[in-house]
């Protein structure tokens, strides 16, 4: 069996579970040449740059209101509970409609699709500011959250089609680490902003940095040279989605998308309030700017590659763990100082875990990758809806260790889930008669 049929880790020198679009045959030779992108080559940096605006129009439009949550609060008279709906209904959009959205990213394109999302996403991110309730408020972003499902699941099998295997984990790394951007630059932008002129000024200045992002995007990303249109027929999407999910190394794969998300959902959702309070009472120009740390999350999505190469899959997943639970046990402090530690640890560990979750998935469907990446999402986004409701609710009942209790506990699922694929593994290759490290 091979790893990604047994669970077993994946070197980044082997060659995964992709199938080789037909357009990579040199048939004038007779001989297979892969016209697949790689790194140096010809239009890679212009589509890495390309996915990464696209990475910080999502994240920067996705959590544009995470950051003003006390502000909101103050503004509309609601409490950190219900405030905290305006993230969750983006995401909670975002994770019911990136399945559908995939199914048309097969029959239409890839590169149509995120760019019809990006244009719908934007369009609303201008309506958001003139939100006159709490209730307007919440039902702008949920659309906004569902038009944003066309780009994550996407945007992966793109890079699937279009990038070398061995480049692979290192391009969606790039992906992910525009996500961090554009949640961090957001999320610092509208922090001083929204110190100066309020809420409603900051999230319309993300929109139009969006907007400006989306332009860039459209005309840097190249046309894709190795898509092949599928169908739309809900038979084919259901049995697709049937394979996928009674992979068991896909359904370990998404377990650990939703529950690294819970942690991440919760801290962040929550952070805001617990620095403008007591003990800190820091302004929110200062709390939006602790939103730097996403730098660091840039640093280590980009770096899972290397991570896998050393440690294989299950040891970057290890790693990434063991990095956000001291990240969490960290945070409790009375001080700012180990706070930000804590903060740093968790995003470092959060981002370098979803980028080796989400590439491990698309390494691993070797048909239907829309759709493979497309229920990775959609239970990634599920997690952070329930992070920062659940975060958010545990915060109010008990404060900020209610907020890490449920952190840790998500924490812990995913080391388990790890330890259970390698038992798999072990017992597969057991049987197969190979070492178990294979």
């Amino acid at each position: 069996m091979t790893p990604a049929s047994t669970g077993a880790p994946t070197a980044m020198g082997a060659a995964p579970c992709v199938s080789v679009p037909s357009s990579s045959t040199n048939s004038g030779s007779g001989s297979s040449a892969d016209t697949r992108v790689a790194p140096g080559g010809p239009g890679y940096r212009r589509m890495s740059f390309a996915l990464f605006l696209a990475g910080v129009a999502t994240f920067a439009l996705l959590y544009s209101t995470q950051a003003l949550l006390p502000l909101i609060s103050a503004d509309l008279g609601v409490p950190a509970g219900e405030a905290s709906w305006t993230v969750a209904a983006a995401t909670g959009g975002l994770a019911l409609f990136v399945l559908p959205m995939s199914a048309l990213s097969e029959r239409y394109g890839r590169r149509t699709v995120m760019t019809a999302s990006l244009a719908v996403a934007v369009t609303l991110g201008l309506l958001v500011p003139f939100a006159p309730s709490l209730g307007a408020l919440v039902a702008l972003r949920a659309v906004q959250g569902a038009a944003l499902a066309g780009l994550p699941a996407s945007a992966t099998a793109y890079l699937a089609e279009e990038v070398t295997p061995r480049a692979l984990v290192t391009a969606i790394g790039l992906f992910v680490a525009g996500n961090s951007v554009g949640g961090m630059s957001g999320r610092v932008i509208t922090g001083w902003i929204a110190q100066e002129w309020g809420w409603r000024v900051a999230v319309a200045v993300i929109g139009v940095i969006a907007v400006v992002c989306a332009v860039a995007f459209r005309v840097l990303l190249p046309a894709p040279r190795h898509f092949r249109a599928g169908s739309l027929r809900l038979r084919v999407l259901a049995a697709t989605v049937r394979g996928h999910l009674a992979d068991p190394l896909l359904r370990r794969l998404y377990a650990i998308g939703a529950l690294f998300m819970t942690v991440f959902g919760g801290v962040y959702t929550v952070i805001g309030y617990r620095l403008t309070e007591a003990p800190f009472g820091l302004p929110q120009g200062i709390v939006g700017s602790i939103f730097l740390v996403y730098l660091v999350g840039t640093v280590s999505a980009s770096a899972a590659g290397r991570l896998v190469g050393r440690l294989g899959r299950r040891g970057a997943l290890y790693l990434a763990g063991g990095t956000t639970a001291a990240g969490l046990l960290l945070s409790p402090a009375g001080s700012l100082v180990p706070v930000l530690v804590g903060l740093v640890l968790i995003t470092a560990g959060f981002f370098a875990g979803h980028a080796v979750a989400s590439s491990a998935v698309s390494k691993t469907a070797t048909r239907g990758r829309a759709q493979a990446s497309a229920l990775y999402q959609s239970a990634y986004y599920i997690g952070s809806s329930v992070g920062s409701t659940v975060g958010a609710m545990a915060y109010h009942a008990r404060g900020w260790g209610g907020t890490v209790t449920v952190a840790l506990l998500a924490v812990v699922a995913v080391v388990g889930i790890t330890v259970a694929g390698s038992r798999a593994a072990a017992r597969s290759a057991g049987r197969a008669g190979v070492p178990a490290s294979v």
